[in-house]
């Protein structure tokens, strides 16, 4: 009986997760659509856009661990929704100054939110399947955050797309995890009707 409660809380948990992952590439690709078409001709449009990318972030993580247990059990997490928060104020500072210190502030969030997605899929590799594209998705992701530093040092200004191709890599990852999660479930209620 115990493993029975187990596995359906498992399977419960991989269920809202390919919804989760789903819900986060569905946003990344429409923020991608919107910076890259009227991002790219509005100061204003591309300001807000990436002011709502780090905020969704700390939404969206804030959703899952409440899912998932709530914060406290979830402490990558908890720190990702400080980080995503703190990196969303500096955004707002940095769009005063110049598009060099917004990707200044996206690679430092792009690295700590990476390392903080890491451990999270980390924590869940016994539990939930497609976690393997969090784990690359979270390695790339810091790799994305140093080469925003180095960018963000050439003398010409970044524009929103620079960003635009990170969140397209993040949507990709969140979009793979949510199909192997739905294969995944979908096998598993075939092999348990057959039984």
């Amino acid at each position: 009986m115990s493993d029975n409660q187990n596995a359906y809380a498992a399977s419960g948990n991989e269920q809202w997760l390919k919804q989760y992952y789903f819900a986060r590439a569905a946003f990344s690709i429409v923020w991608v659509a919107a910076a890259l078409t009227a991002g790219q001709h509005s100061f204003p449009v591309a300001a807000t856009l990436l002011i709502i990318y780090p905020a969704w972030d700390a939404a969206a993580n804030v959703v899952d661990a409440a899912r998932s247990g709530g914060l406290a059990v979830n402490r990558s997490q908890g720190i990702n929704v400080t980080t995503s928060a703190v990196m969303t104020i500096a955004v707002i500072l940095a769009l005063t100054m110049s598009m060099n210190w917004v990707l200044r502030a996206f690679g430092l969030w792009a690295i700590f939110s990476g390392l903080l997605q890491l451990g999270t899929a980390l924590r869940r590799w016994k539990t939930s399947g497609g976690q393997w594209a969090m784990i690359l998705s979270g390695g790339q992701s810091t790799v994305a955050g140093a080469l925003f530093l180095l960018q963000a040092q050439m003398p010409q200004e970044p524009s929103i797309s620079t960003v635009a191709g990170y969140a397209g890599v993040g949507a990709f990852y969140f979009l793979v995890s949510a199909i192997w999660l739905s294969v995944t479930l979908s096998r598993r209620r075939e092999s348990g009707s057959e039984v």
